[in-house]
């Protein structure tokens, strides 16, 4: 049954209604491939019982003509969704065994709409990280190896789960999460898609925070349109989420397929970094070739702030995590160290649930929110990040979307960067800006480096303008014809 994981989740929607197969026969495909993958280490928690029970369930809807938009349909679930009565961790140790009473919004419209649970999926810890290295499971390792070496590469992060078991073919799709790159930089590095919505069209209810002012929710999948069908699920307001936007989800899937002639697509220079190697350049002027093609006029635009995007991320970012990790003592759940005092036992827990990359950024936060240097940090960090979102907005007055590289690189190896924070965080210099402004961002695989990895490059509109980078994404994707696959190398493996 491996060719029903192989399906597009549109091609596998179809089948499901057609009564081809059942969602069943769907369910225990991909778990069977699942127990294959182990090596890759995608999976926190396999969810076998569940996901058979839902998919039994879906049979019986689609069999009385009851299906909803996903009835059926496979997906993992990245491992910051609370899941009601489902270990949901945060890929922490802090968080220990804990069993949240309650659903996420994102994953409860899921499951509204009829999608299975096959697992959570591996991420870096409370998602900080690009490589998906933190996780206190281990590192994930990326389906996609090199020509030149059988190393192990990074799917990227944080939601390298997320991306290696949709190119694995481990799940449909996935739920992911995004607050400086962390679903677009995986997709690139794994030669899937994904989109960051704009902030507040999917609400961050039940999502562990990371940053709160930062963090979205939105799939990874096999195709663009797949990616525009889970967001119309995964969207939609919600009154628990005070920054949920109050707006009506279009349903994205109708974008694709429609012409983008007359559209003006920017491209801004200040995204040509130096020390850019020749296969991004290259990729990204094939992308400005295919939209000039499909009818698009190409315009030169300037994002001049975008230089100060990373250190201003990298400010806010820890700070605000450094509140929302105050939380975590091992007073009301998971794990705890017991200490002589109260102090002592705060203390305990948290240098022994918390991983170094953690620590590393409650302590930045922390200090850049302290008296005598939250002006100096935190506050003028802020007034960069209103000054690049002034950007975006005079730039959206010229054109209609932009066009940039998702990724500096290719996937690089594990372990390759662990020792300097700093170039970990590089990985995101191309992504870090629209998260700062709330806008929404795509990332469609376009192309191999030389060494036969695949690479991503990003689509950004206006806020609320996802079906226009659905469209222009749809473009660029048949243009691209990206049909390469990760050999399965995992499968012998184990």
């Amino acid at each position: 049954m491996s060719e029903l994981t192989r399906l597009t989740l549109k091609a596998a929607l179809e089948g499901l209604n057609a009564r081809r197969f059942s969602s069943v026969e769907l369910a225990q495909a991909h778990l069977e491939a699942i127990a294959a993958a182990r090596a890759l280490n995608a999976y926190v928690l396999e969810t076998p019982e569940k996901a058979l029970a839902m998919a039994e369930a879906s049979d019986l809807r689609l069999a009385a003509g009851e299906g909803g938009r996903l009835e059926g349909a496979t997906l993992g679930i990245k491992d910051l969704f609370c899941t009601e009565g489902v270990r949901s961790t945060a890929g922490s140790k802090i968080l220990g065994n804990f069993e949240p009473t309650y659903e996420s919004t994102v994953t409860a419209n899921l499951w509204r709409d009829g999608a299975v649970m096959l697992g959570k999926l591996n991420m870096d810890e409370f998602a900080m990280g690009s490589s998906n290295e933190t996780s206190a499971f281990g590192p994930v390792v990326n389906p996609w190896r090199s020509r030149a070496t059988n190393r192990p590469l990074s799917p990227g992060g944080s939601s390298g789960g997320s991306a290696a078991a949709v190119a694995a073919d481990l799940a449909l799709g996935a739920t992911a999460t995004d607050t400086g790159g962390s679903i677009r930089q995986p997709a690139s590095l794994t030669g899937t898609v994904g989109i960051k919505p704009t902030y507040g069209r999917c609400s961050r209810w039940g999502i562990v925070a990371f940053a709160s002012s930062l963090d979205q929710a939105g799939p990874i999948a096999k195709t663009v349109e797949d990616a525009a069908i889970l967001l119309t699920s995964m969207a939609g307001h919600d009154p628990k989420d005070s920054t949920s936007l109050p707006v009506a989800t279009p349903d994205f899937a109708a974008f694709v397929g429609r012409p983008v002639k007359g559209l003006r697509i920017g491209v801004p220079r200040e995204y040509r970094a130096d020390g850019m190697p020749a296969e991004i350049e290259a990729l990204w002027e094939r992308g400005v070739a295919w939209l000039r093609d499909a009818g698009c006029e190409i315009v030169d635009v300037s994002l001049p702030h975008t230089r100060y995007a990373l250190p201003a991320y990298y400010i806010i970012a820890p700070a605000e995590a450094s509140s929302n990790l105050a939380r975590y003592d091992g007073m009301r759940y998971g794990l705890r160290v017991e200490g002589p005092t109260l102090t002592d036992t705060y203390e305990r827990t948290r240098a022994a649930g918390f991983g170094a990359e953690v620590r590393r950024r409650v302590l930045i936060g922390a200090y850049v929110l302290s008296a005598g240097y939250y002006d100096a940090y935190y506050l003028k960090a802020q007034k960069v990040r209103r000054r690049i979102a002034d950007d975006f907005a005079a730039a959206f007055e010229r054109v209609d979307a932009l066009l940039t590289p998702t990724a500096p690189s290719a996937a690089f190896g594990l372990g390759d960067n662990a020792a300097d924070p700093v170039a970990m965080y590089l990985n995101d210099v191309f992504t870090v800006t629209v998260n700062l402004a709330g806008l929404p961002a795509l990332s469609v695989p376009a192309g191999l480096d030389p060494q036969g990895l695949p690479l991503g490059l990003q689509l950004i509109g206006r806020a609320l303008d996802e079906g226009l980078l659905f469209q222009l994404g749809a473009v660029l994707e048949q243009a691209a014809d990206f049909r390469a696959r990760p050999e399965p190398w995992w499968r012998t493996a184990a």
